[in-house]
């Protein structure tokens, strides 16, 4: 079968795919690195220089900082350049940055602003490294493949997930966080090196008109995104889901903590079984899109994740009956990598290939942005009135936002269809 494909000019099999195993190990051990370096850069901050609660408190805002400040710019270098020397630039650049820190330590000149300018630049080429692979991988693998391509990716981001949080704490604890973070530029190394080795030809990059500006193709991705009715659904959807990411994250470690009176041990469980869940709706979303259509997927992965979250409000002592039903709102995290998965594949399909970048990037600026509103109306809630209260609202504006996108896909699904996605 294999090699009856490849006479006919096609691509193999996904599972007989070599250059999308390849990039699929390239990714999966940047998405390692990724989550270890969100980890262990505080720790080099707490434990190396003493930082105060307002510098820790700065990190988190740089992590949402690279998005709105280089976003939509991303978007159209990944439509302007080849995309996987874009994706091994960012992969090469991040180990030499993350390698700066333990270098600075040994010369006692590591400082907090080092560290801030490390933790933006990371963060802002980890979004080109994410943005140049959404649009990236279309190309690589066949349009009925992109719904299984995805939901391996999201598998092994699950399984980082899982692994990453703890093995980060545990390098910290034996080589010191500086060294740690020198094992993981080395990661990065070794995901542009399985990048490097793809053989497969890409596309030539389009050429810019000769009136084209930066941010004038950079509006073109909205403006695509308002344009077609399907991406206009998708980014209907990702605004409700980052919207009540946004508003739940507020509340939920104060409630969990203070409210239930949780450890840190029993949350780690419950993160790892949340990490679990994700790994088989990722691996469930091209199946479920099959059978039942990618819309009807999105919406139920969508009201299902929304439903699950429901579960927190209503969690109190004691602690085994509240962790039954943090652990039941972690069985959500399985819809929701569904609908992430399923998501992710429609808009690369419906998306034209030259456009792939600015749409991609102008989604993850504007779900930024919804995630940030959502954060402060969720904490202005929970002090107004009640963690519950804020929590309640964040599983209600995924469900709620399940329900409209079910209301609009009827109407995209007779027009575009969606049994070429899976």
């Amino acid at each position: 079968m294999h090699d009856s494909a490849a006479a006919r000019g096609e691509p193999p099999p996904l599972a007989a795919h070599t250059d999308f195993r390849k990039l699929w190990w390239g990714w999966s051990i940047s998405a390692f690195g990724s989550l270890v370096t969100r980890t262990a850069l505080p720790w080099a901050a707490i434990l190396t220089l003493g930082a105060r609660p307002l510098q820790l408190g700065l990190f988190a805002a740089l992590e949402a900082a690279p998005a709105l400040a280089v976003g939509a710019l991303a978007g159209v270098w990944v439509d302007r350049l080849r995309r996987r020397p874009l994706m091994i630039a960012a992969d090469l650049a991040r180990a030499a940055l993350l390698g700066s820190i333990p270098l600075a330590a040994v010369l006692g000149r590591l400082t907090m602003v080092h560290l801030y300018a490390v933790a933006f630049l990371s963060g802002a080429l980890a979004l080109l490294f994410d943005v140049a692979h959404a649009a990236f991988l279309p190309g690589l693998v066949r349009r009925t493949e992109l719904v299984e391509a995805n939901g391996r990716l999201a598998a092994s981001a699950a399984v980082a997930e899982v692994g990453a949080f703890g093995l980060a704490g545990w390098l910290v604890q034996w080589f010191s966080a500086p060294w740690a973070l020198l094992l993981d530029a080395l990661s990065f190394v070794a995901s542009a090196g399985f990048l490097g080795v793809i053989r497969g030809p890409e596309p030539p990059p389009r050429e810019p008109g000769a009136q084209a500006g930066l941010w004038r193709e950079a509006a073109e991705g909205w403006r695509a995104l308002r344009a077609m009715p399907v991406l206009r659904a998708a980014l209907g959807a990702e605004v409700a889901f980052a919207l009540s990411l946004g508003i739940g994250s507020s509340a939920y470690m104060l409630f969990v903590t203070r409210g239930l009176g949780l450890g840190t041990g029993a949350l780690g469980l419950l993160f790892a079984f949340g990490g679990a869940c994700s790994w088989l709706g990722a691996r469930a979303a091209a199946r479920a899109a099959r059978r039942f259509g990618i819309g009807r997927a999105l919406v139920a992965g969508l009201v299902t994740s929304g439903i699950a979250r429901f579960a927190t409000p209503l969690a109190h002592p004691p602690a085994g009956f509240a962790a039954a039903l943090l652990g039941l709102q972690q069985a959500g995290d399985g819809a929701a990598s569904l609908y992430l998965v399923n998501l992710a594949s429609l808009v690369q399909t419906r998306t034209p290939a030259e456009l792939r970048g600015r749409v991609g990037a102008a989604m993850r600026v504007t779900a930024t942005l919804a995630t940030m509103v959502g954060a402060l109306a969720g904490g202005w809630v929970g002090e107004r009135v009640g963690l519950r209260a804020a929590l309640a609202l964040g599983a209600g504006t995924a469900v709620l936002g399940g329900l409209w996108l079910a209301g609009t896909t009827s109407g995209w699904a007779r027009t575009a269809g969606d049994s070429d996605v899976a």
